[in-house]
């Protein structure tokens, strides 16, 4: 797959298309024209995981409207929207840490590599090994840089000698571009190490258990401008090797390090498209307000 569309047009500076309506939009959720499917390109022919018809609850609210979304091999997916749109929420079901929440249910079907990720005999621990998640705020375990990474191959028995787990914890590190910089002070806290460092460690410990999918939810909104690039060169690095989805609130983000774009709204899914296309000529009119800036 090619690399990411490197986009230079703001949300600001996206030209109108002529054939996306131009009124005002109006934001009462029962006056807004949702599609009757999502417009675009949500589905693809290599999917790695596919979700169907997925609705997602808590308590009696519902926050995920049957959504249909394929995600490819090997492809970089962003999913944008205003914020309590849902984009989260549906990311975290593709790995079931929605399970934490006791009032939240998921309904349709998930599959990674046509396997049901509900499957009540699947083993979640072995999910989220498969398809693993960077989290908002870095969150380092209170262990050594070297114990952090060597969390996952230890608890899943991925190395059997002290030289296997090591080759492990230099490649882990190598791969998301803090090898070094730490190579000296492995065995000092990982808590000790700057936001965009620790960031990167924990990129670090969820691909050092091979994962085939890496769940990002706002990785940068918490770094300066010098870590968020770091960590858009590393996802554009890793996407040659793991299928990702990232959250992010930043379309600029989004332009520069995705090969689809997804939009979410008051929790359905409006658009997916090449990103490019979303960015300078969206297909439905609720795209096109929100790239342009007239709500979110």
């Amino acid at each position: 797959m090619e690399t990411a569309p490197k986009i230079n047009n703001t949300a600001q500076q996206a030209s109108t298309p002529p054939h996306v309506a131009k009124e005002k939009v109006k934001m009462t959720e029962n006056q807004i024209d949702y599609p009757d499917k999502t417009v675009g390109l949500p589905l693809v022919d290599d999917a790695k995981m596919s979700m169907r018809d997925v609705c997602v609850y808590y308590a009696d609210k519902q926050a995920i409207y049957d959504v249909n979304l394929d995600v490819g091999k090997n492809e970089v997916i962003a999913l944008i929207g205003p914020s309590g749109c849902g984009k989260s929420t549906f990311l975290r079901s593709l790995n079931r840490m929605n399970d934490t929440i006791d009032i939240c249910r998921v309904q349709g079907s998930l599959k990674l590599e046509g396997e049901d990720i509900y499957d009540p005999k699947l083993d979640v621990v072995e999910l989220r090994a498969r398809v693993g998640m960077v989290f908002q705020k870095p969150n380092p375990f209170p262990k050594s840089i070297y114990d952090n990474v060597a969390y996952g191959p230890r608890l899943h028995g991925l190395a059997n000698k002290r030289y296997d787990l090591d080759e492990i914890v230099e490649t882990s590190l190598r791969k998301a571009g803090l090898w070094n910089e730490v190579k000296d002070r492995l065995h000092q806290p990982g808590t000790g190490l700057s936001g965009g460092q620790q960031q990167r460690l924990c990129i670090a410990r969820t691909i050092a258990v091979s994962p085939e999918v890496v769940l990002m939810d706002e990785p940068c909104s918490a770094l300066d401008p010098i870590a968020t690039a770091k960590i858009e060169e590393l996802i554009d690095e890793l996407s040659s090797q793991y299928t990702i989805a990232i959250v992010t609130h930043s379309m600029q983000q989004a332009a520069r390090v995705s090969h689809r774009t997804a939009y979410f709204h008051l929790g359905r899914l409006i658009e997916v498209n090449d990103t490019r296309k979303v960015f300078t000529s969206p297909d439905h009119q609720l795209t096109e307000a929100y790239i342009t800036g007239r709500f979110g």
